[in-house]
């Protein structure tokens, strides 16, 4: 059971194996607060939702399961977006739409119709976890990158770590890399991601 979790961490990773969920990865990686809130998120909408599913898969009729699957995970987006929104407002304003757009997230529809349809609720929620697990990894370090290159600072409710107007080095000032926190830092942070994956399993 227990590589049911594990699978998802590195092995079959949502984004940097399966290229799935692309879209949040991308837009919400400016901060690694960013990358965490929408990680945490993902997670508890997917085991949720993929626990539901599993109990419910042998009552729903093949010819409407996609719908049904749907709801099920819009029920939940909802949960989180209505918590987030009453005890988090900043990370809420701050990740915008992508909440909502967890809905149709291909990472939660495609675990639900792959797995959760067809296995049983401790399987289904192991695989949750561990698929939401992997996701909120990569969302982190690829915030965390991305932050202290594209704004010389790396902030999670604690204080600044780095601050570009003191940090020196070699002798110079730090001067930020806005590229990273714009759409092609995105990009080229997570390609650098992928290349590393690839590189490990190559040498592994």
């Amino acid at each position: 059971m227990i590589k049911e979790f594990t699978k998802g961490i590195l092995k079959e990773n949502p984004i940097l194996v399966l290229a799935l969920g692309l879209c949040p990865t991308l837009a919400v990686t400016t901060t690694a607060y960013n990358g965490i809130g929408m990680g945490v998120a993902v997670i508890f909408v997917l085991t949720m939702s993929n626990i539901i599913i599993s109990l419910i898969r042998k009552t729903v009729p093949s010819k409407i399961r996609i719908p049904i699957f749907i709801t099920v995970i819009a029920t939940f987006v909802t949960i989180v977006k209505l918590v987030m929104a009453g005890y988090t407002p900043s990370l809420s304003k701050q990740l915008g739409i992508f909440v909502p757009l967890i809905v149709v997230n291909c990472i939660i529809l495609g675990r639900a119709e792959a797995f959760a349809s067809k296995n049983g609720v401790l399987a289904s929620a192991l695989d949750g976890l561990g698929m939401g697990t992997g996701f909120t990894i990569v969302l982190f370090f690829m915030g965390t990158v991305r932050e202290i290159i594209g704004s010389g600072t790396l902030t999670l409710g604690f204080p600044i770590l780095i601050d570009p107007h003191t940090l020196n080095i070699m002798g110079k000032g730090y001067s930020s890399a806005l590229l990273m926190i714009l759409p092609p830092g995105g990009f080229i942070t997570l390609g650098i991601f992928m290349w590393l994956k690839q590189l490990w399993v190559k040498n592994a």
